[in-house]
């Protein structure tokens, strides 16, 4: 059967592309197990979509077909952003909304659409792409890597909980979610700027934000809260917001996002969410090695439900790429890439010199590579969270001892990355 693959315009006000945009965003709603989205919810993320300048793929059953209809059978989306790489921003490109229709899976539309979206991303002059994922063993085939991590974390904030060695300083204040939205937006903004791995964030966190939608309801979020830490020259330095459970014990605090520009920041946080009356336990997504985890007087009150893949990298431009990332010796390698898709591969003299690299490419043959390995491989090196070593061992990094540990000893160093942008 001929699909009908289409890229649709949010901005084309027309019946008939207003049926098809209905249809996708109810086909991504049943993609991902959510409920029929009602008329405001569609209106949001319609909102949504034309400030992102998203692009919305898609492929649909042809007119005379049996189930044909404005609904299509597959979904794919991008928008532009950025990511901070440690050593500044680079633009990306940001893939999500990718759905398969469970009667047509295994027909190869989802490597049409993403072997079209990554020729559009190179085009486009963007070095990397990412995405969220929902099955880990999909994405590796178009190669993509998870490049950073995160904690689910229970902290128990009964009488256990002290942090010792937080001195306290300025003060807090309870806002409402919508009257803190500058603040929220200029500290996200500020702690972008400086967190390795960091992802800007989509229209869709505005009303999530401030309070104003949730999306699992859909209807307003009576139930968040915002607190602002301020420091001793009353200008604010970090905020958290977070739900209640109610009255089942234990009494519970979730954490829908907690922004500290500092350490001490951040520790200030926890020390509000553990202060909290009524609240035995706060639930919390975090960097897996985060501050809090040694601040605690007693390590046991911080249990890690699970330890996630968090942000997918795709590296497109070899050289953009590996020039704008931090680097952490001086040498030379010459770095084999296999990549199916064609973007990276070949082999690339990487060349690093005070913190920065010259890269180009030397040979179309990744063989000839001291070092060898494949793009996906490429994309979870690429912030630090992993070390080359890890990957040697794991097999997936090739090449002599000698080698290996020159291309350690060039890529392995600096903070971990985390992101706080989900997508």
């Amino acid at each position: 059967m001929n699909l009908d693959f289409a890229i649709l315009d949010p901005h084309d006000d027309s019946a008939d592309n207003q049926a098809r945009l209905a249809g996708w965003f109810s086909a991504v709603n049943r993609g991902f197990h959510q409920a029929r989205p009602k008329d405001e919810t569609r209106e949001r993320w319609l909102r949504n979509v034309r400030s992102d300048g998203a692009v919305l793929r898609g492929a649909w059953l042809p007119a005379t077909a049996y189930g044909a209809g404005p609904m299509p059978v597959a979904t794919f989306a991008h928008w532009a952003g950025e990511l901070n790489t440690g050593a500044g921003t680079l633009p990306l490109h940001q893939i999500s909304e990718v759905t398969v229709s469970p009667a047509h899976r295994r027909k190869g539309l989802l490597r049409r659409m993403m072997t079209a979206d990554l020729d559009d991303a190179v085009a486009a002059g963007r070095p990397l792409a990412a995405l969220t994922v929902s099955e880990g063993s999909i994405y590796g085939r178009f190669g993509f890597g998870p490049a950073t991590w995160r904690a689910k974390v229970e902290m128990d904030v009964s009488a256990r909980f002290a942090v010792p060695g937080y001195r306290p300083y300025g003060r807090f204040e309870l806002v409402e979610p919508a009257d803190l939205w500058p603040t929220q937006r200029h500290l996200f903004d500020a702690w972008h700027a400086q967190q390795r791995g960091s992802v800007s964030r989509h229209s869709g966190y505005d009303a999530l934000s401030r309070g104003e939608w949730d999306p699992e309801e859909q209807a307003p979020d009576e139930k968040l809260r915002a607190a602002v830490h301020l420091d001793a020259d009353e200008q604010p330095d970090g905020y958290v917001l977070y739900r209640h459970s109610g009255w089942d014990r234990p009494y519970t605090a979730t954490v829908q996002d907690l922004v500290g520009l500092t350490p001490q920041a951040e520790l200030a946080l926890w020390t509000f969410l553990g202060d909290l009356d009524l609240c035995e336990l706060v639930k919390a997504k975090t960097q897996v090695d985060a501050p809090i985890t040694w601040a605690l007087a007693d390590p046991q009150c911080r249990s890690v439900a699970g330890v996630e893949d968090h942000i997918w990298l795709r590296v497109l431009d070899v050289p953009v790429a590996l020039e704008g990332r931090p680097w952490f010796g001086d040498g030379s390698v010459l770095l084999g890439i296999t990549d199916s898709l064609g973007h990276a591969h070949g082999a690339w003299r990487v060349s690093v010199r005070d913190g920065k690299a010259q890269v180009a490419q030397a040979s179309a043959d990744p063989a000839a590579g001291e070092v060898r390995l494949d793009v996906g491989t490429l994309g979870a090196l690429y912030l630090g969270g992993t070390r080359v070593s890890t990957l040697a061992d794991a097999g997936r990094v090739s090449g002599s001892p000698e080698a290996v540990r020159a291309w350690a000893a060039l890529a392995d160093g600096g903070p971990a990355p985390y992101s706080r942008t989900s997508f």
